[in-house]
Parts: C-alpha cells; sequence; structure tokens
C-alpha cells in the first residue's frame, strides 16, 4: 500500500477510537524505524528497566498505517507508542487527537524545528545527491541536477516520505517551486521507486546522478560503489523521525521509553547505526550544512502537491 493511500485511510477511522492499554508490565511500539536502530535503543531500554517487556511492530510506513486503521476500526489501538520515519507519517495521527500532548523534561536537547507539542524528532535523516564517480564535472548543488548531461533519478514522493520532504522543500520554496520538477524532467529525470533505488541505478550506470539519503549513499560508497555522495552547497534537505506517545494508551512507562530515546545514551546507539543524532552534544562526523521544510503547510497541501508531481511524471 502507498505512503498516502495507506494514510487516508487512517484518517477515515480514527475517529473510531480506542481502548486503553492493559497495565500488563508490556510496552508497544509501532514503528517503520530501521531494525538495527530500533533494536539497539530497545535493548538499552530493556536493560534499564528489566521490569518491562517491549513489543515492537516493525513494517513499512504503509503498513503501520494500515495496522492502526484496522485496530481503530475494529478492537481498539494497542500501540503504546508510535516512532515513525518522517512527520508526514504522525501528523494525520496528531490531529485526529490520538497523540498525548506533553513535554519530556529533556525536550531542550532537541532542536525546537524538529519537535511540536506531542512528537518529538529521534533522528535527522539528510538528503543528498549521488552522482556517478566517473562524471568529469559533478553536481554541487541542487540546481545543477537540471541541467546536468545524462539522466537523474528522483525517488517517488508517493512512496517514500523522504522523497515528499524533497517534494515538499523545492515545491513549496521561492528559489525552486513545482518548475524545478518540470526542468528536471525535461533534462531526462526519471522517476524510481525509493531513495535506494536511486543509489542502485546509479551505481549501475543507469543514471548519471540522484537525490537520496545520506546514509544510503554513505554506505554505498563504504561498500566500494562507484559513486560520490555531495553534500548540496545550499544545504541537504533534512527530515526528522518523529516519537510519540498514543494518548489513550501511553502510560508512565512510555514516556519514560521517549526520555530515554532523547538520553545521550540512545542518541550514541542511534548514531551507532547511521543515522544522525537529533542531539547536537552527541558526536557525528557528518554533519553539513541544512535546510528544513514547513511540514504543517506541506501536510495541508499534500495532495496539492502530488497531484502537480504527477501531472510531470504522472503515475
Amino acid at each position: 500500500m502507498r505512503l498516502v493511500a495507506a494514510l487516508a485511510a487512517a484518517m477515515v477511522v480514527a475517529a473510531c477510537g480506542g481502548s486503553a492499554a492493559s497495565d500488563d508490565g508490556v510496552l508497544r511500539i509501532y514503528t517503520s524505524v530501521t531494525e538495527s536502530t530500533v533494536d539497539a535503543v530497545v535493548a538499552g531500554f530493556e536493560t534499564a528497566n528489566p521490569d518491562v517487556t517491549v513489543e515492537v511492530f516493525r513494517a513499512p510506513t504503509g503498513e503501520v498505517a494500515a495496522r492502526v486503521a484496522a485496530e481503530l476500526r475494529d478492537d481498539g489501538l494497542r500501540a503504546d507508542i508510535f516512532w515513525l520515519t518522517d512527520p508526514l507519517s504522525i501528523q494525520q495521527y496528531d490531529r485526529d487527537g490520538l497523540l498525548r500532548q506533553w513535554q519530556p523534561d529533556n525536550v531542550d536537547a532537541v532542536p525546537e524545528e524538529f519537535r511540536t507539542d506531542s512528537f518529538f524528532g529521534t533522528r535527522i535523516l539528510n538528503l543528498v545527491i549521488v552522482a556517478d564517480q566517473s562524471l568529469m564535472e559533478r553536481p554541487n548543488d541542487w540546481s545543477d541536477l537540471t541541467s546536468i548531461e545524462g539522466d537523474v533519478a528522483i525517488p517517488d514522493p508517493g512512496f517514500s516520505g523522504s522523497a515528499f520532504a524533497a517534494l515538499g522543500f523545492f515545491a513549496l520554496s521561492p528559489d525552486y517551486g513545482i518548475d524545478f520538477y518540470r526542468r528536471l524532467k525535461d533534462n531526462g529525470g526519471v522517476q524510481v521507486r525509493s531513495p535506494g533505488d536511486v543509489v542502485n541505478g546509479v551505481a549501475e550506470g543507469l543514471y548519471v546522478a540522484g537525490i537520496t539519503l545520506d546514509l544510503t549513499a554513505r554506505g554505498a560508497v563504504e561498500d566500494g560503489s562507484p559513486i560520490s555522495l555531495v553534500w548540496p552547497a545550499s544545504g541537504a534537505i533534512s527530515l526528522y523521525s518523529p516519537i510519540a506517545v498514543v494518548d489513550t494508551n501511553g502510560s508512565d512507562t512510555a514516556e519514560a521509553f521517549v526520555e530515554y530515546v532523547l538520553s545521550q545514551e540512545a542518541q550514541t546507539a542511534i548514531a551507532g547505526t547511521g543515522w544522525e543524532p537529533i542531539r547536537e552534544d552527541v558526536d557525528w562526523p557528518y554533519a553539513g550544512a541544512k535546510q528544513t521544510i514547513d511540514w504543517e503547510l506541506a501536510f495541508d497541501r499534500q495532495e496539492e502537491l502530488l497531484a502537480d508531481y504527477r501531472e510531470i511524471f504522472g503515475g
């Protein structure tokens, strides 16, 4: 199920409400975050809280949304925690009143642009440029992708939350606008499914460059792939991976888990799995200039932005 369709399903049934979770010493986390990252954090939390058993349902964003929708429709939402990949995937739950409004004691460790009154950034995902290593003139910034010689790969914003972040950034920016995608298309832009497909396509010589996540590109470079990671001169497009307590279910234990995820210990573990930590006091050797987007505005205009994009790339 595509991201947009799954979120729409959640919107339809959200008003049905949910039953309170049983006080059985079990903390239930619904997440789309990478397995190694979730496992590392959960292991640390369980070590510090041996009386708590953590149950994790981990799946792609669309599958998580489908499960939430089904539970809201049937016996009630069982999750205590949502830990998702990007702000778009959690904003509808917030609008529907499913999330607890509160502030963790260590919330100040999260930069203001990466938190709200009900969900908080746990790691930062950066969209960067990946280029064929053999290019004589590599792109230096986003605008170079519209004039480079050769096909450029673009991940599908209807499938990938990070790809939608790129669409939101470019379409809502006065420096680019939706015309950025028209210029990409006119210059040989090709839509692929995901940021990982971008890296694979560039590595295989199908495309000369593309838009992808820094972790994906960095991993490929470290594995010897013939690509280069280019951090755009004007800044990577940054999005944050939010965590929230489900209001009807979340206990003090759920709040304690969020506090732990934002702690230096857990943030160090997150950095150890390859993602940029949300805390600035945790070492991260790959930091560069960043640009963020107005997620509230992007969410409100989601259907419009995707429709404009589809007029250009189809789908």
